[in-house]
């Protein structure tokens, strides 16, 4: 049944094909629409400004500016906006973290993302199937060691930085993106390998693939 109020969209996934997919599941329902569309992270900051939509739908791996940045980044700026998120399991905390109230796996996102608009836009949580699952083991494995729920490692600016280098830029090219200087890039770089407890550029792109900032 159509909602009182049609749910304004942005989708953000950095591969067109998928957009267009995407669009089509959600433009064919009554009361969603697709009011912009972005490539990364900072295209979705600049559409979100412009359109003012309802919901954002990230995909997590982009390049630039990841789609759990985004999602960061929005939360602070926008936080009327609300956010459904998508990717592979493993990166499920790390969206719930970034403010995410829907989670859907890309490979059924045919399937769910319709429900999970419309209960993101209800205030209600969407997760996959098996989500709760995942929810209860971390949690009993957690209370079981005696773990506190971790605060993030590295700061907001390092982790642009630590994305940059692990995508294969090189400490000029990082500098010219970020409007900075070659030693900042440095100095960054090697607070991360301090904070991180890492060796060398390969570590920190292998840290970087786990985090979710980079696709392997």
């Amino acid at each position: 049944m159509p909602e009182a109020h049609e749910i304004r969209i942005l989708l953000a996934d950095d591969h067109r094909l998928v957009r267009r997919g995407v669009r089509l599941i959600l433009d064919a329902e009554p009361d969603l629409t697709v009011v912009a569309e972005a490539g990364d992270g900072s295209e979705a900051l600049e559409a979100a400004r412009t359109h003012r939509p309802d919901l954002a739908i990230l995909d997590i791996a982009m390049p630039r500016m990841t789609g759990l940045q985004a999602a960061r980044e929005l939360a602070r700026t926008q936080p009327g906006i609300r956010l459904t998120m998508y990717d592979n399991e493993q990166y499920f905390f790390e969206a719930l973290s970034a403010g995410a109230s829907g989670y859907v796996l890309k490979s059924v996102a045919d399937r769910d993302l319709v429900e999970a608009c419309r209960a993101t836009m209800r205030g209600e949580p969407f997760l996959y199937p098996g989500a709760v699952n995942a929810l209860i083991r971390n949690y009993i494995d957690r209370a079981r060691h005696g773990e506190p729920l971790p605060e993030r490692a590295i700061t907001d600016r390092e982790e642009e930085i630590l994305k940059l280098v692990a995508e294969g830029h090189t400490s000029q090219q990082i500098a010219d993106t970020l409007v900075i200087s070659v030693r900042t890039v440095e100095r960054h770089r090697a607070n991360l390998l301090q904070k991180l407890g890492l060796k060398d550029r390969l570590e920190l792109t292998r840290y970087a693939i786990r985090a979710g900032l980079v696709e392997p």
